[in-house]
This record gives structure tokens, sequence and C-alpha cells, in this order.
């Protein structure tokens, strides 16, 4: 129970960073959405840039993270060194990395349909580098069980990022018109979605100066017999992460080259916003890994672990599903965050994206038993074949069905690695899920989003729908509360529902 509440403590601080970041950077969504219009695509191209940053952050990483975390906490190994070392592999890697998209910035910025914005590239890519050095950084603290300054890093980020974008796209085109003369020594109009990027290099360099204290720890040494065994361990990961990442980003990546529409950019831009009211269940789903990971390898040694990792995938089951009538109950109100009403005509994708996250957080929860008996390679073979299937998806019907198709590619993708996942773990590290319970809440909540789905279609006044949809959930809460939490057990809460 202890190890329980140290889990709920840091997934709640973890929680505050990553929702409260992810709540700001919503504004973001508006903004974007009120600059940069439909059907002029510029939408479209920072869904697909942004696509291909989060493919090669992956890549940059090469598994290095979980792999810091199971060589650091293996007891014939030096933590210190462990840390120095991967901290300098990811620190070298970046920069040949920087320097080779440079060397060939020409080539690179025509492939990837760029020509005229080179600049675009190479900015995307040294800040894609400075985030994959980050990520060894950000590891340590979690593995220092310092929650509070990895919070507080994030939401520096997220704060300064948004409000350079404010002032940028927002502030300085309004004070430009009326006085382009002084305004133009620090604003130029045609630089447009340009500005993005740059803001993000911006940000992301400056929060690497607050981690003057663990840079530090790069001078501890480098062991060359150490990194060897870690990258012999890290590589599938790699593969693993490579097909995890593509089952996200690559429908985002390929829908301007296999979409036969002219406006393949436009069509791509209403994907990209409308996904981005899904994004509630990336929140949490990221929230609980930044948390769970050290947990699990933490507590792998003590005896009721299988029984905690059994009791983590029903809670996490549980409140995702209440996140997905959450945000299905009361999108009439969130669909106003796309502030161009054009955009609007994407938001049939969200119920299918977030059934594809919510596949996604639970294979990320069945990921660990290869993980903990180091056949990581496993984790490779799951996830390819969860990427063969989404790309098959996608090549096949994008250009009939538009971008509807990517939405459904990546259910059957991650439906595909859940459930390999699950059927040959329990060969190799039988875990007793309580499945009657996960069943039970599944069709609950499937059963409840169907009224939802009426009501919406139903014509009544919003006011009307939207009682009626908190109705429901009030519902489904009610049943989590008389099942598996009772009132009497909560923290403050609990003591007036003892008493009584």
């Amino acid at each position: 129970m202890a190890n329980f509440k140290s889990l709920a403590k840091d997934t709640a601080i973890y929680g505050l960073s990553s929702i409260i970041g992810r709540f700001l950077n919503y504004l973001l969504v508006p903004l974007y959405t009120l600059v940069f219009t439909a059907t002029s695509g510029g939408y479209g191209v920072v869904t697909n840039l942004y696509a291909y940053t989060a493919l090669l952050l992956v890549i940059l990483t090469y598994g290095m993270e979980t792999t810091f975390f199971r060589f650091a906490n293996k007891s014939e190994e030096d933590p210190k060194m462990v840390f120095s070392t991967t901290l300098r592999m990811v620190f070298c890697t970046s920069v040949v990395f920087v320097l080779l998209v440079l060397l060939f910035i020409d080539p690179i910025s025509r492939w990837m349909g760029y020509p005229e914005h080179p600049a675009w590239i190479w900015t995307m890519a040294i800040t894609v580098a400075i985030d994959a050095f980050q990520a060894i950084l950000f590891s340590y603290l979690r593995y220092s069980q310092r929650p509070w300054k990895f919070a507080a890093l994030k939401l520096l980020f997220i704060a300064l990022n948004i409000s350079l974008n404010l002032i940028f796209l927002l502030l300085l085109p309004k004070l430009y018109q009326s006085n382009p003369s002084l305004i133009g020594k620090i604003y130029n109009p045609e630089v447009g979605v340009g500005y993005v990027f740059y803001i993000n290099l911006f940000c992301t360099a400056f929060v690497t100066f607050f981690f003057a204290k663990e840079l530090k720890g790069m001078g501890y040494g480098f062991d060359k017999a150490l990194m060897k065994r870690m990258l012999s361990y890290s590589w599938p990961i790699l593969v693993l992460g490579i097909a995890g990442i593509l089952n996200q980003t690559a429908d985002k990546i390929l829908f301007p080259k296999i979409y036969k529409g002219e406006d393949a950019t436009v069509q791509l831009g209403l994907y990209g916003a409308a996904t981005k009211i899904a994004m509630i269940m990336a929140m949490i789903t990221q929230a609980f890994r930044y948390a769970y990971e050290p947990f699990v390898f933490g507590n792998a040694k003590e005896k009721d672990s299988k029984i905690m990792y059994a009791s983590g995938m029903k809670y996490f089951i549980i409140f995702t599903l209440l996140a997905f009538l959450a945000v299905m109950g009361y999108l009439d109100i969130l669909k106003y965050l796309l502030r161009n009403r054009d955009y609007w005509e994407g938001l049939k994708v969200v119920p299918i994206v977030m059934v594809a996250e919510i596949m996604m957080g639970v294979y990320f929860n069945l990921s660990f038993w290869y993980k903990l008996i180091d056949k990581t390679i496993w984790g490779a073979i799951f996830s390819g074949a969860g990427c063969a299937v989404l790309l098959a998806v996608n090549f096949i019907f994008v250009p009939k069905m538009s971008y509807m198709a990517c939405a459904w590619a990546g259910v059957a993708g991650y439906g595909t690695a859940m459930l390999l996942s699950y059927f040959v773990g329990q060969k190799y590290y039988k875990i007793d899920y309580p499945m009657k319970d996960i069943a039970l809440y599944t069709a609950l909540a499937a059963v409840l989003y169907v009224g939802i789905f009426f009501v919406s279609k139903s014509g009544l006044p919003i006011w009307a729908r939207l009682g009626i949809n908190t109705v429901i959930i009030l519902v489904y809460m009610a049943y989590i509360v008389k099942k598996d939490l009772p009132l009497s057990g909560l923290p403050v809460v609990g003591k007036y529902f003892r008493k009584r």
C-alpha cells in the first residue's frame, strides 16, 4: 500500500506538469486554428513537421531512457557511471545528427516537400537533438525522485512557448499593421508559420540552462563495456520505439504523399486539429508512464509485484474510460478550442483516436513483462507487427477515405500490438489481470458512449445535451465508487463517510 501511495503521489505531480502543461498547450490550438485558416494549410505544415520530430526523437534517444532505468537499478552497476555514459552517448549521436542535416539540408528539405523553407528543417533538427539530450536529464530527475523540478521545467518551457507564440502570432502582427517601420525590426510577416518552429528551438535551448547541476554528472566518466551492454539491451527498445511512434505519426508523415487529392495539406490540418482534442488520453498515459516506469523497475523484486501490476492495469483502464466519456460528453464545449469552424469537420475522428490512445496505454502497461526479463526483442516484434498493420491500412484506405483511414489505422495497429503482448506475456511472465472487472468497465463505458452519441445527434438544445451527458458520466462514476473506490476510503472526505 505504501508503494501505491508513492506511485499515486508521483503520478499526481507528473500529471500536474503533463495535464496542466498539455491544457496550457491547448491555448496554441485555438491560436493556430485562428491564425492559420483551414484552407491555408498552415496547420497541416505544423502537423506534418511535428510528426517528423516525434519520430526523430525516438531515434535519437534509441531506447536509452528505459535502458538507463534498467541499468541504474541493477545492484552490480554504478548509477552515476550509468548516467554519465548514457548522457555522453546521446550527446554525441545528437551532434552527429545535426551536422548531417546541415550538410544535406537541400536534398532533405526537397524530399520532405519544403524546398523553399530549408530553415524550418534545420531549426527542427536542432530542436529535436536538444530534446533527445534533455530526455536523459529528465529521466535522471525521475530516477532521483525529483518530480517537482521535473514538473517546474516542463511548465517553464510551456509557459515560455505559449507567451512567445502569442506575441509573434497575435500581438506583433496587429502592431505591425499600424507601425510597420518600428515593429518590422523584430517581426517579419513573411516568416508566417516559421515562427512556430523558431520559438520552439529558443524555448528548448533555454530550458537546458536549468540542468547545470545535472550536467556535472557528465564528467563522472565513460564506460565502454557498459555502453556495449546498454546498447545490447536498448536496440530492441529502439525498434519498439520506432514502430510505436510510427503508430502515432506515420499517418501524418505519409498523408501528403499518399493522399491523391490536391488539398492534402488542408485535409491533414483538419485531422491534426481534431486529434488535439483527443490528446487528453495521451496526457493521462504520459503522466502514468513517468511515474510507473521507475516504480515497476524499483519494485520488481517485491513478492507482490505482479499483484501491483495487475491492479495498476485495472485502475489505468477505469480512469482512461472515464476520460473518454468526459471528452465525448462535453465535446460540444471542447470543439470551441478550434476557433475556426472549418476545422469542426474533423471532429468525427475524436472517439476513434481516443480508443486508439487507450489501446496504446494498455500496451504500454503490458510491455513491462519483457523488459523485466530482459527480452526486449518481444517489444520490437509486437510493435513491428502493429506498425505493419497501421501502414497497410493507411496505404490501402487513405486514398479513398482520407484522414478517417488514419484514425482507424491507429486502432488496428495498437490493437494488434496490445493483443500480441497480452497473449505472449501470459506465457512468459504470467500476470493475473482482473479481466472480468476490466470487461465489465469496458462494456459499461461502451453502452454509455452509445447513449452520449445518440444524445449528440438528437437536436436538443446544447444545455439539454450537456445535462443528459453529465448524468451519463455520473452513472459511470457511481459504478466506480460502488465497486472499486468507496468514498470512505478516500483521504479527507473519507473521514466524513466513515463517521456516517
